[in-house]
């Protein structure tokens, strides 16, 4: 089983531990208000520097980086047991880098990671972020519930090892 802090390189990204160098770009990531537009708004000044203590070197937390330039062009985090004992899978790109496929290159590879150790893994995101939806199917993941969570109607996909 590869540790979930292990790295992860595709043909264009490398997925890697949070560094502190990394912060700067993780921070847009929690405060930026189109990243966040579905994932209840800009994080507050008091969480976010809670989680800046907490994310560097963390296990599960992907820096997602262009591996032609270093560039930290998101977030990808890998959780065991998350949900209902399912390993969840969960993501956040800088706008800039959105709709150039570095989003799903990087979650695909996080999954299938994950399955190589787990017989499922799913993913939460919100019935209104047709963007995230189109993601999740497009790297094999199925729509398997629909719920109300956090005020807002949420739908869960799942991928089960084959």
């Amino acid at each position: 089983m590869a540790p979930a802090s292990a790295s992860l390189r595709t043909e264009r990204l490398v997925l890697r531990p949070v560094k502190a160098r990394d912060l700067p770009a993780v921070t847009r990531l929690w405060t930026d208000p189109e990243v966040r537009r579905h994932l209840g708004g800009p994080v507050i000044d008091s969480v976010v520097r809670i989680r800046q203590r907490r994310v560097v070197g963390a296990s599960g937390f992907h820096a997602v980086e262009r591996a032609a330039d270093g560039v930290v062009l998101g977030l990808v985090t890998v959780e065991a047991g998350a949900r209902d004992g399912e390993t969840e899978v969960s993501y956040q790109f800088l706008p800039e880098h959105w709709g150039q496929g570095y989003a799903r290159e990087a979650v695909a590879a996080a999954v299938e990671r994950a399955l190589g150790d787990t017989p499922s893994v799913v993913a939460v995101t919100q019935e209104a972020n047709a963007r995230s939806r189109r993601l999740l199917e497009s790297v094999g993941m199925a729509h398997a519930d629909s719920f109300v969570e956090w005020d807002a109607h949420q739908v869960l996909y799942r991928r089960r090892r084959a």
